[in-house]
């Protein structure tokens, strides 16, 4: 059985994912409003990621016989100056969310909860994959600028993920 205390920090962390998820949806939003319909497609597949990791969290709460509390939500900005703007948030995001992450099996490590910090490791180790993507993103657009055609290519490279 799972404990009290780590349930409520899972269910912070399903939070936390889904705004996650809203967070890059209405980044694809701006994005596809702007017409760099790559970055759009990206952001959105980033969305669908985001989603998959709270539903994961829940499937793992459920089978440990864990209750689901689905918390509100806050709105995330909707608009953004430009795409390394977007790109600079990704990023402190996805640090924020490794924070939580690390925090979250922190408590699982002194819990002595084993199974959660088996589980838990997926995310630690997509979490560094999610911060070297985005940082790689990010210093690829610096070198770019934010005008040109050489974004009209970064935003065509973009948007091949997951084709």
């Amino acid at each position: 059985m799972i404990s009290k205390k780590m349930v409520d920090a899972i269910n912070a962390q399903i939070q936390a994912e889904l705004y996650s998820a809203y967070l890059y949806l209405s980044m694809s939003a701006d994005c596809e409003a702007k017409n760099l319909k790559g970055f759009a497609s990206w952001l959105k597949i980033q969305y669908q990621e985001e989603t998959s990791h709270a539903m994961k969290l829940i499937a793992y709460l459920q089978e440990r016989g864990g209750g689901v509390e689905l918390r509100t939500i806050d709105a995330p900005p909707t608009c953004f100056k430009s795409h390394m703007e977007i790109f600079e948030q990704v990023l402190a995001h996805e640090k924020h969310v490794t924070a939580l992450i690390n925090t979250l099996y922190e408590q699982a490590v002194d819990a002595k909860d084993f199974a959660t910090q088996i589980f838990l490791q997926w995310f630690v180790n997509e979490q560094v994959e999610e911060v070297a993507t985005a940082s790689a993103i990010l210093e690829r657009i610096k070198m770019l600028g934010d005008k040109g055609s050489a974004i009209l290519y970064l935003d065509k490279e973009l948007g091949k993920r997951g084709a």
